[in-house]
């Protein structure tokens, strides 16, 4: 195969990688099906709501009308390149948000014009404030009743913390909405219905329009003034400022997240999408305008990093792993070098070398199959067995590790089994290419019941699992209702002495270990240390004794849960000549933990969820009571945008059922947050 040719430095500041994030039905998966129809990508909008949206290609998807995994798809707008993740709005798969943000230059957040920033809008808006994300702002469904552009915007300054600007203003709000203003060239667009939006026009304002607009306007020259001294003195001087020059002021601004530019539209009636477009090209970084990717070193552990150009050293990240149709597809983020199909390259998280068949550039569901990838560029590979989310690909003679992405603790399990033998070994199949998919998904196996136990984010993610595995594979097996997954501790210090000596076959297994256990504060793991001569001991037996805490730790003696934030130290070994043995060691580690964990004061900790509720002032009393009901713990109360927002901590089992409960309390009109804060004991 002959090689690619790579991007020129030109082609390469084309590029915007960008996801669309909102909260649930913000309208993020409906602007981005404009996106593709007016870039020439599909040839026929689809929609959510009649289940046809081509970034919704999961039936769970048409079937809820919301977005569940990532899809990725890119576009060619005037002369830019973009690479565009859609991403969920439900708090249950938050992780597709992190995962996306990770490797993402630029993002558009999505805002509906009547409810504004709305819970998980605010949620994932700090995800991407974590990772640095210059943004700009759409402001859809202004033909709703009730929308309001000015609420808006000071509900991103009163929720988010956010310096909005207005390069746009609506021309009419609800049922009076006809267009948009455009303040940064002073013209009225106007989209033509009968082409669904393609064809559009812009016009002169009235002299009625132009003093209405002129606060807007003043602003946004402004804004643009402080970023260039020129357009500054033209401002003052009384002059036009050209429209370029804005773009370039405001474009530097967004950059540098002073400001968020915030455009305006109703994607559903096809107003206000072209001009996103443009803004993404104008005023979101190309790949080499954002920070490099720093790493380190795995061999000297310093601070290491590859300048954003095909001529350095590979460095790319995984960023998430899908199965299509039965075979692995893996998406990363080449932030240097390049990859041709074919190569082998250096998983160096895995520590193993893996070829890399063929790369494709993905479409939702369909893929277009290329010869290379080249930094700065987002590519879908097959070929990869070993990948998983988060590793770091890399030339094994120049090695870096990039920051792997978040991990996520499950917090509600699932009691699954199958219906006949025939049907286990197909699950078992099914279940582990889900995990692979998703790293939020955990599996154990009950060992008194043989019951596979299915752990994820949320009572919805586990429900969409069991559907997929019904339409993919024809599997409906049996399950229980969702449980809490719990944690065990200990509340305070203990030691104790173990002894295991038996004749296993023909040989007697020996070992004798001493160990002491205290708590550790919350979130700090487990440790495990030798306060033992190790010099004295043989690395077999050492080793065997590390192995039998470590797996003990897996199961406590509550109610089997693994033990967590504990400090357990060996503070003493016996040996007996001839006898002594690793599987000596190991059982006695395993049975000197048992008898400390049970002297330790054991404590169940449980999930413990951050809620946050927007609430009418008027209902705060009912909720404020709801929540007490449920066993939370009020943190704050405070105001946002004329309303109520009451914070606290709860246990996750006594939430089940509460958005219904909260609906009911307040007809309706709250809204709600949740995630995981930590585990803990429940006092």
């Amino acid at each position: 195969m002959s090689k690619a040719n790579a991007p020129s430095e030109k082609i390469l500041r084309s590029f915007r990688n960008i996801g669309i994030i909102a909260h649930i039905d913000a309208g993020k998966t409906t602007l981005t099906e404009r996106i593709l129809y007016y870039s020439g990508r599909i040839h026929r909008i689809g929609e959510v709501h009649e289940g046809t949206a081509t970034m919704d290609y999961m039936p769970e998807e048409q079937e809820r009308g919301i977005t569940i995994t990532s899809a990725v798809t890119s576009c060619q707008w005037k002369s830019c390149l973009i690479n565009i993740i859609d991403t969920p709005g439900h708090v249950d798969f938050t992780i597709e948000v992190e995962r996306s943000l990770r490797v993402l230059d630029g993002a558009v957040g999505v805002f509906c014009g009547v409810s504004g920033v709305e819970p998980q809008s605010e949620t994932v808006w700090k995800q991407s404030e974590s990772y640095h994300v210059p943004k700009l702002v759409f402001v859809n469904k202004m033909d709703r009743m009730g929308a309001d552009f000015e609420a808006v915007l000071d509900s991103m300054v009163k929720k988010l913390g956010a310096n909005p600007l207005a390069i746009q203003y609506p021309d009419g709000e609800g049922q009076d909405f006809k267009g948009v203003f455009d303040l940064v060239v002073m013209k009225r667009l106007v989209f033509d219905q009968a082409t669904n939006g393609v064809a559009f026009s812009s016009s002169d304002l009235t002299d009625e329009e132009m003093d209405r607009l002129a606060p807007w306007r003043e602003k946004l020259i402004e804004t643009a003034a402080e970023e260039d001294e020129e357009i500054l003195e033209l401002y003052l001087s009384g002059q036009d400022v050209p429209a370029e020059k804005i773009r370039v002021a405001l474009r530097k601004a967004t950059l540098e997240q002073r400001i968020v530019p915030v455009l305006v539209g109703s994607a559903l009636r096809n107003i206000g999408v072209q001009p996103v477009m443009s803004a993404i090209c104008d005023y979101l970084p190309s790949p080499l305008e954002v920070p490099v990717a720093i790493g380190i070193d795995p061999v000297t552990m310093q601070e290491k990093s590859f300048a954003v150009s095909h001529k350095e050293p590979l460095s790319a990240l995984v960023f998430k792993v899908t199965m299509d149709s039965g075979r692995k597809l893996t998406l990363m983020r080449i932030y240097s070098g390049r990859i041709d199909a074919g190569d082998v390259v250096f998983n160096v998280t895995q520590d193993t070398s893996e070829r890399v068949a063929r790369l494709f550039r993905l479409h939702a569901g369909r893929k277009e199959q290329v010869d290379a990838v080249f930094a700065g560029d987002m590519v879908a590979a097959a070929g990869m067995k070993f990948a998983r989310t988060g590793d770091t690909l890399a030339n094994e003679n120049n090695p870096i590790i990039l920051e792997q992405i978040a991990d996520y603790k499950p917090v509600i399990s699932l009691a699954i089994e199958p219906r006949n033998a025939a049907e286990g070994e197909k699950l078992d199949e099914a279940l582990n290419r889900y995990l692979l998919e998703d790293p939020t998904l955990q599996l154990t196996r009950d060992e008194d019941t043989d019951q596979i136990i299915l752990s994820g984010m949320g009572e919805l993610h586990l429900e969409v699992v069991l559907e997929r595995l019904k339409r993919e594979f024809k599997l409906e097996p049996r399950s229980g209702k969702p449980q809490v997954v719990y944690q065990e501790t200990v509340s305070s210090k203990a030691s104790g002495l173990a002894e295991f000596n038996r004749e296993l076959g023909e040989d007697v297994h020996y070992g004798s270990v001493q160990l002491s256990i205290a708590p550790l504060g919350r979130g700090k793991g487990r440790i495990i240390s030798f306060e033992v001569d190790i010099d004295a001991w043989p690395d077999a037996w050492l080793e065997a004794v590390e192995e039998g805490i470590s797996d003990s730790l897996q199961s406590g003696i509550i109610k089997g849960y693994p033990v967590q934030d504990v400090h357990v130290r060996v503070i003493g070994l016996e040996r007996k000549d001839g006898e002594s043995s690793p599987i000596g060691y190991r059982m006695a580690a395993t049975m000197a933990l048992k008898q400390v964990l049970g002297e330790a004061g054991p404590k169940l900790m449980e999930p413990i969820m951050w809620v946050e509720i927007n609430v009418p002032e008027e209902f705060v009393g009912d909720v404020v009571g709801l929540l007490g009901a449920k066993g939370a713990k009020i943190e704050n109360m405070i105001e946002r945008s004329g309303q109520k927002v009451v914070q606290g901590l709860a246990p996750l089992g006594n939430l089940f059922g509460f958005s219904t409960s909260l609906r009911s309390v307040t007809q309706g009109r709250a809204g709600f947050m949740m995630k995981f804060s930590r585990f803990d004991v429940l006092e």
